[in-house]
């Protein structure tokens, strides 16, 4: 009878262990699907808190990633609104060159300077996502309004009374500790040249004086517009590079959080390895064990 007592004892003891093994076993075998140390926070211990950290700080990159990327769309807008004005005003300036020098099709030439003034006022007035570009702040607003335009007269001082947004030059945060600033605003002066050299051309009066100072007016525009191309240039550089950053970090640390929250595969699949060969030897024991009952009842 003891040794039958001594005999369930040793085979217990061995199939709680066994049990405890194949347990871990299959631990491992989730480990190895998922790559990853736990299904949840509870298994990661105290690397539990650096993770949840860094998966939040990377949501939070992506945010600004994407924040900074949508700016970079409204610049590139912006961009090519102010592209195509320089390239309506330049043609307007070697047509005031050519009218200068025949001096003829007055009205023709008034007409195309009306035509010009609705074209740039529909370009001043671009939208992107359902926001005015040039108007500041005052995204709802369309920033120009050529009925609140005076026709200009010769000699033409500047005259931003078409101008509807506000002063207010839009920012972006594209990270905890950096603001960028980009855009431009409709009553930029270079914007109120070239409108109000077209007015002068618009109103209809063709003497030297007035051509002149149309004229001057969009040498200006054009050189002043140039810069302000610069300057978006700059903005859109300044967008990119932030974009960049965040990307990286969030390589960085999500790199990082899988170190910590992921597992050696090679380590996981030598841990397997030897679970099976503590399983194998642990029946075989039970086995043995059994037998030599069985031999004892028997006997």
């Amino acid at each position: 009878m003891g040794m039958r007592v001594a005999t369930f004892a040793s085979s217990d003891r061995l199939l709680q262990a066994a049990l405890k093994v194949q347990a871990k076993q299959a631990e491992a075998t989730l480990q190895q699907a998922s790559g990853q140390i736990s299904e949840d926070y509870g298994g990661l211990g105290s690397k539990a808190g650096s993770v949840v950290s860094l998966q939040s700080s990377i949501s939070m990159s992506k945010s600004y990633a994407e924040a900074a990327s949508t700016a970079g769309d409204r610049v590139e807008a912006m961009y090519d609104a102010v592209d195509s004005i320089i390239e309506q005003i330049t043609s307007m300036k070697a047509t005031l060159s050519s009218f200068a020098s025949t001096t003829s099709g007055t009205d023709e030439l008034k007409v195309t300077a009306e035509e010009m003034l609705e074209s740039l006022a529909s370009l001043m007035n671009t939208q992107l996502g359902g926001r005015y570009l040039f108007s500041g702040s005052a995204v709802d607003t369309a920033p120009v309004d050529l009925d609140s335009l005076a026709t200009a007269t010769s000699p033409s001082s500047s005259d931003t009374s078409y101008y509807r947004g506000d002063d207010a030059i839009t920012s972006v945060k594209v990270s905890s500790e950096q603001t960028v600033s980009y855009g431009v605003t409709a009553d930029d002066e270079n914007f109120e040249k070239a409108l109000r050299a077209l007015s002068l051309v618009a109103s209809g009066a063709t003497d030297e004086d007035t051509l002149s100072e149309a004229s001057d007016l969009l040498d200006e525009a054009i050189s002043g517009l140039a810069t302000v191309q610069t300057r978006l240039s700059l903005n859109a550089s300044a967008l990119e590079t932030a974009i960049s950053d965040q990307e990286n970090y969030q390589e960085f640390a999500g790199n990082l959080a899988t170190s910590l929250s992921g597992v050696d595969v090679a380590v996981v699949a030598a841990e397997m390895s030897a679970y099976e060969t503590q399983l194998q030897a642990a029946y075989a024991a039970i086995g043995n064990i059994a037998s030599l009952s069985l031999s004892s009842y028997l006997s």
